[in-house]
């Protein structure tokens, strides 16, 4: 089974856009800290690709992102890669995304992918889908169609 991992910030959360994109929601998280911006229709992307293969967190939220972003959708909890404390420099996703990995297939969906996390998709043996997102934008239906093809076509 492939893994899929899953960043927010970006991803789920267009911060990066100018204002809060059609079909969002925001709301205040975190005391003193900028809305958050989440879209109800992810809760069944979520689903759609926790059926296609493992879905990790991979996200500075950590732990948070269990706790206060997927209550929001009304997604139950994922395993989460756990990265050092924030703030950490992006290149140091890629050593506990290949932890978590291993020698399995796996796809990538973030906003910042590194020159060190393409270099590490292109030299595993294993089928490694990078799947990168504007974070004017955030996730779309078409990512999402992206990873579920890939995985479609791995061997059972």
């Amino acid at each position: 089974m492939p893994v899929i991992f899953l960043d927010l910030d970006g991803v789920l959360n267009p911060f990066a856009a100018p204002t809060c994109p059609d079909g969002y929601q925001e709301r205040v998280l975190f005391d003193g800290e900028d809305p958050q911006r989440y879209c109800l229709a992810h809760a069944d992307w979520i689903r759609e690709l926790a059926a296609a293969g493992e879905l990790w967190w991979a996200t500075g939220w950590g732990e948070a992102a269990n706790d206060f972003y997927l209550p929001l959708l009304g997604v139950g909890p994922l395993p989460v890669v756990n990265f050092p404390p924030v703030p950490f420099d992006p290149e140091l996703k890629v050593p506990a995304v290949d932890a978590v990995a291993a020698d399995r297939p796996a796809a990538w969906i973030d906003d910042n992918h590194t020159p060190v996390g393409r270099r590490w998709a292109a030299a595993r043996s294993a089928s490694t889908l990078l799947v990168s997102i504007d974070p004017a934008v955030g996730w779309t239906r078409a990512d999402v169609d992206r990873v579920a093809g890939w995985a479609a076509t791995l061997p059972s």
